[in-house]
């Protein structure tokens, strides 16, 4: 079985709630991701924000108006508060499962309530993309292989020895 912590990404980059849409915008930028954790000070997962929410909060009535610019909208007011979790322990099955069933691009992987990683839809093609290299690989050993049929074997028989 493989397990979320064989395939998540540890090293996340994660925000705090009072961090503002414009320190959002910069990690996304700077990193190419589409999803930040948001944590509070004991790196326990408190939301998240999608790239979506950033669309969102740009064209909503957070941003119109005179005086609104991205450092005045705070994380806490645009992240997804309810957010889908698994377990380190779950198998990448289930982490795989709940981003098909419901329609995320990302699975936060906790311990506990501690954030410990991520698990992105592009994690799960690249464990895709290995195990059709491994079945590959196994198929053209395989096929290198010959059958035990058309074995031949070389036995030497002294036909003067009786033993």
């Amino acid at each position: 079985m493989i397990t979320v912590d064989e395939i998540m990404t540890g090293d996340v980059a994660t925000l705090q709630e009072d961090a503002t849409l414009g320190d959002v915008m910069r990690i996304m930028e700077e990193k190419h991701i589409r999803h930040v954790p948001v944590v509070n000070d004991h790196k326990e997962l408190a939301g998240i924000v999608s790239h979506r929410d950033v669309l969102s909060a740009t064209g909503s009535a957070l941003w119109s108006g005179e005086g609104h610019s991205p450092e005045s909208v705070k994380v806490g007011d645009i992240m997804t508060r309810e957010v889908f979790t698994v377990d380190v322990h779950d198998s990448a099955r289930v982490a795989a499962t709940c981003l098909e069933r419901h329609r995320f691009g990302c699975v936060p992987v906790v311990s506990g309530k501690t954030l410990k990683g991520i698990v992105t839809d592009t994690d799960l093609v690249a464990v895709a993309i290995n195990l059709m290299e491994q079945l590959e690989q196994l198929e053209q050993q395989e096929a290198a292989a010959p059958d035990d049929d058309d074995v031949e074997v070389d036995v030497d028989v002294d036909r003067d020895d009786p033993f």
